[in-house]
């Protein structure tokens, strides 16, 4: 399925939109270029799940946490591991494993860790600075 964006407040559309196609899946994968959106579409998705809390990119921590409608939803940077040992120092597998929605950028950074089945978001900028996103459950 895909969406386009002409701005921000179509946001919580397309944040809606992927909840719907979501399904089984706890683990979504965000790939786009630096700069593409996938923290501010996160931030969208968090609000729709009930997150009252300020949510932002956890590039320097690598891993944050939130609450939202009674439920825990993890929130993933891999930009700056520089390796596979990073992520396992973190326990991933604790939090990927949990059962807890996890939102995950750079996830090509840890890709032989990926789990099996996940929710795949690809957010593509356009010339005209729209967004399309692309979802798709592998």
């Amino acid at each position: 399925m895909d969406i386009t964006l002409h701005g921000l407040p179509d946001l919580k559309e397309a944040a809606k939109k992927m909840l719907e196609v979501i399904g089984d899946n706890k683990i979504v994968l965000f790939y786009g270029d630096m700069g593409a959106g996938k923290t501010t579409f996160i931030k969208s998705i968090c609000a729709e799940l009930g997150v009252k809390e300020t949510v932002s990119s956890p590039t320097f921590s690598i891993v944050n946490e939130y609450e939202g409608n009674g439920k825990t939803i993890y929130h993933f940077d891999f930009y700056r591991i520089k390796s596979i040992q990073e992520a396992y120092d973190i326990g991933y597998e604790e939090y990927f494993y949990s059962g807890n929605m996890c939102f995950v950028e750079w996830p090509d950074k840890i890709d032989e860790l990926l789990p099996e089945h996940y929710l795949k978001v690809e957010i593509h900028t356009k010339e005209d600075d729209s967004r399309v996103f692309s979802f798709s459950s592998i």
